[in-house]
This record gives structure tokens, sequence and C-alpha cells, in this order.
């Protein structure tokens, strides 16, 4: 018999190594994602068969509630023909357009100004009570005057956009800054690092995943206020096409117009999550 070769004694034998760890970790991040997706598609899927069963049970009248099918065959026909001498995709562009002017310019005002509140006493005490007197105030009261100082332009959209986001951008970045945890700062200091160093490589980033929060709720605040113009003083628009429509009671161009803007403000909350994964990667993980 021949005699099985032994493994020099000292010597480990090298076993086959398994799978990368990083390709596991990204096949269950995307099996975990296609599982939400997939719960999500039933969600939505069980709430339009209600609204199918309410429709075809009469609860409401049928201009009242109309049915899923009515709705769909409305949208079709206003991405075909359009509706009050406007186009869908125009509605679309235009209320998209006058969103992005109003969020843009609340966020590079507010997160500057929230960032000085912070580390100034005095700029926040200036700013303060002009912040907290304009919070509470509903987007619709400042319409009127709007209007009357700008016109029905695209610049009372703006500015009413502006002034309905930027509080809730300014408390989010002051609560960012707040929240720095001082044993950071107690560690920089101690390295020596100068007050600049600090803001700009401790309290700026954790301060930003507060600001990310306070975008994605603005972004809705924006679309509230922005509606909010657009049923008084707008010839185009989403806003006009949902108020044109209810006037003239049509209740499926109605709620053609609520699903839009839903979907588009719900896709600029996600694009802004992407944004935010991007620039805070170490968020959760502290």
């Amino acid at each position: 018999m021949r005699a099985r070769a032994l493994p020099e004694q000292g010597k480990t034998i090298k076993r086959p190594a398994g799978p990368p760890r990083e390709p596991r970790i990204k096949l269950r991040l995307v099996h975990a994602s296609m599982k939400s997706y997939g719960l999500t598609a039933a969600v939505l899927a069980i709430a339009v068969l209600l609204w199918q069963a309410v429709s075809m049970a009469g609860v409401f009248p049928a201009f009242a509630l109309p049915s899923p099918v009515a709705v769909w065959r409305a949208f079709v026909d206003i991405v075909r023909d359009g509706y009050g001498g406007q186009s869908l995709v125009g509605d679309i562009l235009v209320s998209c357009f006058r969103i992005v002017i109003g969020f843009v310019g609340a966020v590079a005002i507010g997160v500057p100004v929230g960032l000085l509140m912070s580390r100034n006493k005095i700029v926040n005490d200036i700013i303060d009570p002009l912040l907290q007197f304009v919070r509470p105030v509903p987007p619709l009261a400042y319409i009127p005057l709007l209007v009357v100082w700008f016109g029905i332009g695209e610049l009372p959209k703006a500015i009413l956009i502006l002034v309905g986001t930027i509080p809730v951008i300014i408390i989010g970045t002051m609560s960012g800054v707040k929240s720095t945890p001082p044993l950071r700062i107690a560690v920089a200091r101690t390295l020596g690092a100068t007050n600049a160093q600090i803001f700009r490589r401790i309290v700026l980033p954790s301060a930003l995943p507060e600001i990310f929060t306070a975008m994605r709720v603005g972004i809705g605040v924006a679309w509230t206020c922005l509606v909010a113009a657009e049923l008084i003083a707008a010839s185009s628009g989403l806003g006009w096409l949902v108020q044109f429509a209810g006037q003239a009671l049509q209740v499926s161009v109605v709620i053609v117009g609520i699903v839009i803007i839903g979907v588009i403000g719900y896709a600029m909350e996600l694009v802004i999550r992407k944004v935010e994964n991007w620039v805070v990667p170490w968020r959760g993980h502290d």
C-alpha cells in the first residue's frame, strides 16, 4: 500500500477562500431592496383594488368618486389633448421650474443663515423673532400681498415657496449644529484644531444629516406653497390644473393632478435621499 504524504509539522493547510464579503453584502442589499419594492407594489395594488371596490359598490356617486379605469382614461386624454388649453407636460415643467427656483433659493439662503444663527448670538437675536413670526403664518395669507406687490408672474410664486420653506431649512440647520457631540469638539481642540477647522471638519459634517432631513421636509412644504399659489394666481401648472378641473366638476382630472403632484414630490424626495447617501455616507454608523 502507498503511504499518504502527511503535511509537514508547523505548516498550515490553506483552505479555499469563500466568496468575497463585499459582493455578498451588495447581494443582500439588492435582495432587501427588491423585497421593499415588492411590498410597496403590493400595497399600491391593494389600495387600487379597494378604490375600485368602493367605486363599484356605489358608496359615492360616479362623478364624485370615479373608478381607477375612468381616472386612467382621463390621464390618457390629458396626455394626448391637454386640458384647459394647456398641455400636461407644459404644466408639469412649469410647476417643477417654480419648485426648483424657490426651493433652491430657500436652501441657498436658509443653510448659511441657520449656521450663522447657531454660531452667533447677535445674529440669532435679530433673525429669530422674524423667523418665529413668519413660521406659523399659512402660505395662503401671503398670496394677496405678493400679487399686489409683484403681480401674477413667476416672482411671487418663487417668493412664496421661499418664504414657506426657509423656516424649515433654518431650524433644521440650527438643530444639526446644536446636535454636534461636544466630545468631538473637545478632542479636536485637544489636538490643536482652530475654530475654523472645527467648524469645517466637525460641526458642518455633524449638521449635514439634519440639514438633509430639513430639505426632505421642505420639499413637501414647497409643493404645498406652490399649489396654493397656483390655485389663485396662475394660468398654468399642476395646481392650476386641479383648480380649473375642480370648478368644472371634472373629478377624474382632479385626481390625475393630485396623483401627479404626489409622484413628482416623492421623486424629488428620493433624489434628496440619494444625494444625502452620497454626501453623508456615515449617517447611522456613529
